[in-house]
């Protein structure tokens, strides 16, 4: 039966909040970890709502004979970070049918491209075979996995890893470009539109070394700081959101050692004290995120154990796309 595609409605709300309920139960049957809580219409419905009345938002939904198939919705973020773009976050579609996913993106993309917003973004369950197919054949490729892991709380705080002192700001201030850089070589080729501002930096790494809800850590070797790595509370994280955040968990924020070291064991000790940390803290579940077209990040952090939860998509359209 066709699928007839109409503006999404709060007609609509009740029904969408079932199918996100019951993506989000097939999700978390496959990854245990995630918040069990939206699993429930009420909440699931909650997000659904929150991400339609959001300024821009554009949704559809998708019926068949008279009862909602799926629905999507999306919306713009600010442009300075993202270019032109539009996004469809965690709780933003669900479909009985992953193919349908396909009509409704259609019906929401013309608008985003006729305004300009040629950055197409969408978050899509990393276990759900299906739904990623079904976004991989409208052209979107991954660029980017959020895992989650369990924290060892049996590990022991290694040699040559301590906390952060304000006596260290200079170095880690030098590291910060690690990671950019690390993004922006080939074949990652991910340049930041914002840099960051040099004295804005300084400070914020100021301010982290002094909070005691989080963890600088750094990695010493030969008598001078070689690496780092950020904790924080999972609800610090302004990318770990929504059905992909475990409430009340920790975020492995940032990351990097000096390309010299790597491979020597910098970054499996920051590992390790992050776990030691997480541990003492009464921590049971850390997330992390890394761009997969950055191969050492992509093969270093699902060897750590993490596995991944949420897969971050993009799409660039062109002007116009050649044809062959």
């Amino acid at each position: 039966m066709t699928l007839e595609v109409e503006p999404f409605a709060e007609e609509h709300l009740a029904a969408a909040a079932v199918l996100l309920g019951d993506r989000h139960r097939r999700h978390r049957a496959a990854e245990p970890l995630l918040p069990a809580a939206y699993e429930d219409a009420d909440a699931a419905g909650a997000e659904i709502e929150s991400l339609w009345r959001a300024d821009g938002a554009a949704g559809v939904a998708g019926l068949r004979d008279g009862r909602l198939a799926g629905y999507l919705i999306g919306a713009p973020r600010k442009p300075d970070h993202w270019g032109p773009n539009g996004w469809v976050e965690h709780a933003g579609h669900a479909a009985a049918e992953p193919e349908d996913v396909r009509d409704l993106y259609a019906a929401v993309a013309q608008g985003w491209v006729d305004a300009g917003r040629t950055h197409h973004f969408a978050y899509v369950p990393a276990s759900d075979a299906g739904l990623v197919d079904a976004w991989f054949r409208l052209s979107f490729g991954q660029q980017q996995a959020h895992g989650v892991r369990e924290v060892d709380a049996g590990a022991l705080w290694p040699d040559g890893v301590r906390h952060a002192e304000p006596r260290d700001l200079d170095v880690l201030v030098e590291l910060t470009p690690l990671l950019d850089e690390a993004q922006a070589a080939s074949p990652a080729f991910a340049v930041r539109l914002q840099p960051d501002d040099p004295d804005e930096l300084r400070t914020e790494i100021e301010e982290e070394i002094a909070r005691d809800d989080m963890a600088t850590l750094v990695v010493e070797s030969g008598g001078r700081i070689v690496g780092s790595f950020v904790l924080c509370p999972v609800e610090m994280s302004s990318g770990v959101v929504s059905l992909g955040r475990p409430p009340g968990q920790c975020h492995l924020a940032w990351a990097a050692t000096l390309p010299s070291v790597r491979g020597t064991g910098a970054g499996l000790a920051l590992m390790q004290a992050a776990h030691a940390w997480a541990a003492e803290r009464g921590y049971t579940v850390m997330t992390a995120d890394w761009r997969v077209a950055n191969l050492f990040a992509a093969r270093f952090w699902p060897r750590r154990g993490f596995r991944p939860t949420f897969l971050r998509l993009h799409r660039l359209i062109q002007h116009k796309e050649v044809a062959d």
